[in-house]
């Protein structure tokens, strides 16, 4: 296994195909190559040094994957950004992070370079030590935190998930997840350069898209389900066909299945839909179903190889934090050492805060944040199971639940999409759940709060929609 980020494409020969680009050309590994020195070079005369934070506000696109390649080969630290922030959110972004460049893809034109006043951080010689990448999580609170990811977490997490996919040197990745986010930097773009396949990069998900690459020969396409719900969706409405003559492995990660999607997704597709739990501090991949093992369940699947989970203070159900024993674990958070300390017990054990519980299979079954447990008069309730019920409904497409601190208690709410009445999804919940787990208020709503991979915020619901809650509560009384 390469020990740095820019050696997974060492070997790869010159002439064949790296990166598609969103409006068409081609890059070979060749190019990639070229195109990575010249980036490095770049970086050198704009005053980058090893240690360096170099932000880039990028699309995806080959100009994005040749800057990752060239902090590897500077020993810069590589801190992918999304292009949808504010720029409120990457001013701080970048002054937390205290880069020394903020350089910006601009598609075909190429990239644009801007000094900042970031001093370095040490460097060293083990791949096991020197950080690759710095990347930012949304998490559950609004303080972003900036994970530390080192060339070895990178290299491990690339040919894991490579080797998951069964994924071929003549395989085409569609690349459709943002790269600023570990699903898509490290689990699908480093994956791909890792087995000498190609990706092809789309700036953003739009269904007519997918399907288009999916017809022109994409044989691998990793998503969060909501991508999949959305093409479900759009060739419902418009009588679109899903051709695919090449596809051969479809995942959903980044957020629960729902059972009903997972069977339509399976239909559509003619294929397994593999599940996975991951987390941008544990490199990310941490837990998938496999490919020769398909499972009906909505378990996330075993472990990965070289990892081992445990759970931390199970209740009566076996339910508790996940451990995660791996690799991949991050090195900390950058600049937070009290927050290092809390998710990291020792080097390589990662306190993941999210609630789960391990089948005697060794299958994991994630059942919500630790953080976002709802005690209702005193009972437990783990909102992944009000949204999959609510989710079944026939006529919702999304669904969150959060809590609610009100007269000493915590509220439940739901937030839906979908073309039917909250009396109504009050009913059906009425009909499957206990009555500790019942909503006190359910919003119907058009959109949700999400990130660019498509994960609800849920730190947002309750302010986002304030005027519904100020409404519903001011009726309570």
């Amino acid at each position: 296994m390469p020990n740095w980020v820019h050696q997974l494409i060492d070997g790869h020969e010159a002439a064949k195909p790296a990166v598609e680009e969103p409006w068409g050309d081609v890059l070979s590994y060749g190019d990639l190559r070229a195109r990575a020195e010249a980036v490095e070079a770049d970086l050198r005369r704009e005053g980058a040094r090893p240690g360096d934070r170099v932000m880039l506000i990028c699309e995806n696109c080959g100009d994005y994957v040749a800057m990752a390649l060239a902090c590897s080969r500077l020993r810069a630290w590589f801190m992918p950004v999304n292009a949808r922030h504010t720029e409120a959110e990457l001013t701080a972004l970048r002054d937390h992070s205290q880069a020394r460049i903020v350089a910006r893809t601009h598609g075909a034109e190429g990239l644009s370079y801007a000094p900042a006043a970031g001093d370095p951080e040490p460097v060293s010689e083990d791949p096991h030590q020197q950080v690759a990448a710095l990347l930012y999580t949304t998490g559950t609170t609004s303080a972003p935190k900036g994970v530390m990811l080192t060339h070895r977490n990178l290299t491990w997490n690339a040919a894991n998930s490579a080797r998951l996919r069964g994924m071929r040197p003549d395989d085409l990745v569609l690349g459709v997840l943002p790269g600023s986010h570990a699903f898509g930097f490290s689990s699908t773009m480093l994956a791909t350069l890792h087995r000498r396949a190609c990706i092809r990069f789309l700036p953003r998900f739009e269904p007519q898209a997918v399907l288009d690459a999916l017809a022109e020969g994409a044989s691998v396409w990793p998503a969060v389900p909501q991508m999949y719900a959305a093409l479900l969706k759009y060739m419902e409405d418009r009588g679109a066909k899903l051709r695919a003559p090449h596809l051969h492995y479809i995942s959903a990660g980044g957020a629960p299945l729902d059972p009903d999607w997972k069977a339509r997704v399976e239909a559509a597709f003619g294929l397994a839909l593999n599940n996975g739990y991951g987390i941008t501090e544990a490199g990310p991949t941490v837990a998938a179903t496999r490919v020769d093992a398909p499972r009906s369940d909505l378990s996330s699947g075993p472990a990965v190889w070289d990892v081992t989970l445990s759970i931390d203070g199970p209740d009566k159900d076996g339910v508790g934090e996940v451990l995660i024993d791996s690799p991949g674990v991050m090195k900390g958070y950058f600049r937070n050492p009290e927050a290092t300390a809390e998710a990291l017990p020792r080097p390589g054990l990662l306190r993941s805060g999210d609630l789960g519980r391990l089948d005697p299979d060794g299958a994991l079954f994630i059942e919500g944040r630790k953080k976002e447990l709802i005690i209702r008069s005193g009972f437990n309730v783990y909102p992944p199971e009000i949204e999959g019920w609510l989710t079944k409904h026939p006529a919702v497409s999304v669904a969150a639940v959060v809590p609610h601190r009100r007269d000493g208690n915590e509220d439940i709410l739901a937030f839906a999409m979908g073309d039917v009445g909250a009396e109504e999804l009050a009913n059906w919940l009425r009909q499957h759940l206990v009555g500790y787990k019942q909503p006190q208020a359910i919003f119907m709503v058009d959109s949700l709060p999400a990130a660019p991979t498509g994960k609800i915020l849920k730190h947002k619901l309750i302010s986002h929609f304030a005027d519904e809650v100020r409404a519903w509560e001011e009726a309570q009384v």
